[in-house]
């Protein structure tokens, strides 16, 4: 029951598949009709889509040959090739009558308005008039918006809200914001700035420091009436930027 005698061993005809019977090797257990390897069905090919030519033609593609096949009308082309000169125009004495004529038409219109003609010269009167007065259609400024004077903002016990955390100072382009921080005197913060220094002339007004700060210590206010006597006098230390906060913050709350 080991082997097959050689003699009665039969050879298997070709694409057939031997069993364990065929070979003499021990069965342990049910024997499986398995299909031979040739009858193995094989994978039937995915399906192929139709050519873009074939498929119907939705709307986007009939909306591509419309267009593909419209012509710009004659009577839609313009020529802008530049014409030569004649001869009163090589001497530009006309187009030098004409720009007199417009300026001496504004000059009349504008005698005794003091420059208030909205149609030619609209001067803004300043003080007396300011830009805050007029609508933004017509050059005026809309002062919610403004990017002026800078102020440290305080927090409901009125101390400055600032942490001393340097986001406004490594943020600003201008390197113009000049911090020292030092341990706070309050349990519910770490630091506070002992010194904080901006220098409104070097400042370019783009609002980094208020996007970057952490707690909305620092803000840019609606004014821009910043003068002085020396350059010392504008750069504004903490104590300064305090007392902004206290003359606008009626005009521009937290």
């Amino acid at each position: 029951m080991l082997a097959n005698d050689a003699e009665g061993f039969d050879a298997p005809a070709s694409g057939s598949r031997l069993s364990p019977s065929d070979t003499g090797t021990p069965q342990l257990g049910p024997t499986l009709d398995r299909p031979p390897i040739a009858a193995v069905r094989e994978p039937s090919p995915c399906p192929t889509l139709p050519p873009f030519s074939a498929r119907p033609p939705g709307p986007a593609l009939e909306r591509l040959r419309s267009q593909r096949a419209m012509t710009i009308p004659d009577k839609d082309i313009i020529d802008v090739s530049p014409t030569r000169l004649n001869r009163s125009e090589n001497l530009f004495i006309p187009n030098i009558i004409k720009g007199l004529g417009t300026t001496l038409r504004h000059c009349l219109q504008n005698i005794g308005r003091n420059g208030s003609n909205k149609d030619t010269l609209w001067v803004v009167q300043y003080p007396e008039q300011k830009r805050d007065d007029r609508d933004v259609e017509d050059g005026g400024q809309y002062r919610p918006y403004f990017r002026g004077v800078h102020r440290l903002n305080k927090d409901e016990d009125g101390r400055v809200r600032c942490v001393a955390c340097f986001m406004c100072a490594t943020a600003c382009p201008a390197n113009c914001i000049h911090i020292v921080a030092d341990a706070s005197p309050w349990p519910d913060r770490e630091k506070y700035p002992k010194q904080f220094d901006i220098d409104e002339l070097r400042c370019i007004y783009c609002g980094m420091c208020e996007e970057a700060c952490p707690c909305d210590a620092i803000e840019l206010t609606p004014h821009y009436e910043v003068t002085g006597l020396s350059r010392a006098e504008l750069i504004f230390d903490k104590t300064k930027l305090l007392q902004v906060f206290d003359e606008t913050v009626g005009e521009k709350p937290m």
